[in-house]
């Protein structure tokens, strides 16, 4: 009599549950997707001014392509049949193509649901075109992203999000009892929003592609020690050209964050979710502001004591992403220089939103204050790594803010789920290792393993390939960091911020700087004029 009861109610009320539902997960998408803008200006003013059009129009293309993708099979791998690898066409349901979506009184909500996926999708694949960014060839970006969102992304949402995957906690079936009991591996991973799924598999795909495509002209020293080629020296400078773009492209994905997040919750009108989504919309503002103001204050502090403070928008966007992107700044203290600048602020904030990404819905706040945190440490040490000690040119950060901090937001909430929050959210009672439980621990390393693995290894063998038949990287003579000819006006016909005439003031930051590669000739070692620059 109960439901009967509330079905007469839902059918009379003015705005009924369905339709709830559908609203809602119809305002997460849009935010999700204007996060597409968001990518956009962060990549444009992270780059040289003479390849803005160009990195401009592959993200353009990517919601282009990505949304064909996604309509004729990505879906469909990623939440269709019953095989716990990869999703199968059969059912009367049927994503390929939408053709299983019918007339009936749910598939509004469906349609809308694909929507939902697809921006992931398309997110997934944004994050790679900033890690290869003033490089590729237009072909190139097209095939990656074909087979990210056609073979690589949609598979591990299968693995992790549908009702059959192997490490998926939707999984399992229900006992004589009415008892659910899971089917998958350690009995799935908790990856609510997708810092495994959506950013770890992006982050290592953009990291392989950086390795393989090679770093951009002026980004490293030359040096010239007898050894062939001649090796790669200390980094250098090359900053972007609009911190204002930047900036923007922060507060628009941190805006676009909490549709990415809360509409993770997947419906709105069923019992106790608008209290999982209040607790989400805390946890992703602490984790990213949190991080942001610790970072700000440490980097005051070795200028302060030198009584000199400059605030630049890099430094405080990225300690907003990571929590403690400012310890960089200890380290300029002690050099005797601190700079703040507007990318490093941007990408601690973003670190910051990638690890509470995966826990949002089942962490206390105070536990997303220290991810937050954590995930700063994290993305400066990564960072430190990728272009200190490996050598790898990635001008956005991509394998560190989305790929370290993504690997970081799965553990995280393996440690501090509770089990109070993984049964309101859905995932039965379940605990994190600091509250007694150790299974969650278990799937999150198992998911992070397979991840780089599955994406590593597909993304790495199509970037050999590319770069195998000439069709990865543009000749030489493109690069945008070569003055006299540049990206945009070498295929979009021309730039849009032009030159400023000699003494205008106009000239951009990316125009000021010197980038041509400096050579360091090392002694009893001969400069070998014919071997390539690094």
């Amino acid at each position: 009599r109960l439901e009967q009861l509330e079905a007469r109610v839902d059918e009379h009320s003015l705005f009924p549950g369905a339709s709830a539902d559908v609203l809602f997960l119809l305002v997460a998408s849009l935010n999700v997707f204007f996060m597409q803008c968001g990518f956009g200006m962060l990549e444009a003013g992270s780059v040289t001014s003479r390849s803005t059009q160009a990195i401009l129009l592959k993200n353009l293309l990517d919601a282009c392509l990505s949304a064909f993708i996604w309509w004729v099979m990505g879906h469909g791998i990623a939440f269709d049949g019953t095989n716990d690898f990869i999703g199968t066409a059969g059912s009367d349901m049927s994503s390929f193509f939408l053709s299983g979506y019918g007339s009936g009184p749910d598939s509004g909500y469906h349609r809308v649901f694909w929507w939902f996926q697809w921006t992931f999708a398309a997110a997934a694949g944004t994050i790679v075109s900033g890690a290869v960014a003033e490089r590729a060839q237009l072909l190139a970006y097209l095939a990656y992203t074909f087979i990210l969102t056609a073979v690589i992304y949609p598979i591990i949402v299968h693995w992790c999000w549908s009702e059959a995957g192997w490490l998926s906690t939707k999984n399992g079936h229900e006992d004589s009892g009415g008892n659910f009991t899971s089917d998958a591996v350690l009995d799935g991973v908790i990856d609510f929003a997708g810092s495994g799924v959506v950013h770890l598999t992006g982050g290592t795909a953009g990291f392989f592609g950086a390795l393989i495509i090679g770093p951009r002209h002026g980004r490293f020293e030359v040096v010239y020690d007898g050894s062939k080629p001649p090796r790669r020296g200390r980094p250098l400078q090359l900053p972007g050209h609009a911190p204002v773009l930047q900036a923007l492209g922060t507060f628009i994905l941190w805006l676009g964050w909490y549709g990415f997040n809360a509409g993770s919750q997947l419906r709105i009108a069923t019992p106790g979710a608008s209290e999982v989504i209040g607790r989400i919309v805390v946890n992703t503002t602490l984790s990213a502001a949190g991080s942001g103001l610790v970072s700000l204050a440490i980097a005051t502090l070795g200028q302060w004591r030198r009584g000199t403070v400059n605030y630049e928008v890099p430094a405080i966007c990225n300690g907003i992403l990571a929590g403690l992107v400012s310890i960089t700044t200890l380290g300029q203290w002690r050099r005797g220089t601190v700079n703040y600048e507007v990318p490093a602020i941007c990408n601690g904030i973003l670190a910051g939103l990638v690890s509470i990404t995966a826990g949002c819905a089942t962490v206390h706040p105070w536990a997303a204050l220290i991810i937050g945190m954590i995930g700063g440490l994290v993305y400066r040490g990564c960072s430190h790594c990728v272009l200190h000690k490996l050598k790898v040119d990635d001008p956005l950060d991509s394998s560190s803010v989305h790929g370290a901090c993504g690997a970081w937001g799965v553990i995280a909430a393996a440690l501090l789920t509770t089990e109070e929050f993984a049964a309101a959210t859905g995932y039965q009672r379940r605990a994190g290792l600091f509250y007694g439980g150790g299974k969650l621990l278990g799937a999150a390393l198992l998911q992070v393993v397979c991840i780089l693995a599955w994406s590593g290894t597909n993304a790495g063998l199509v970037f050999l390939l590319l770069k195998k038949a000439g069709k990865l990287r543009r000749r030489e003579t493109y690069m945008a960091a070569a003055p006299e000819e540049d990206l945009d006006s070498s295929i979009h016909g021309g730039a849009p911020l032009e030159p400023a005439e000699h003494g205008s003031g106009n000239t951009s930051r990316a125009e000021s700087v010197d980038t041509s590669d400096p050579v360091i000739e090392m002694p009893d070692a001969t400069p070998d004029k014919d071997q390539p620059a690094a």
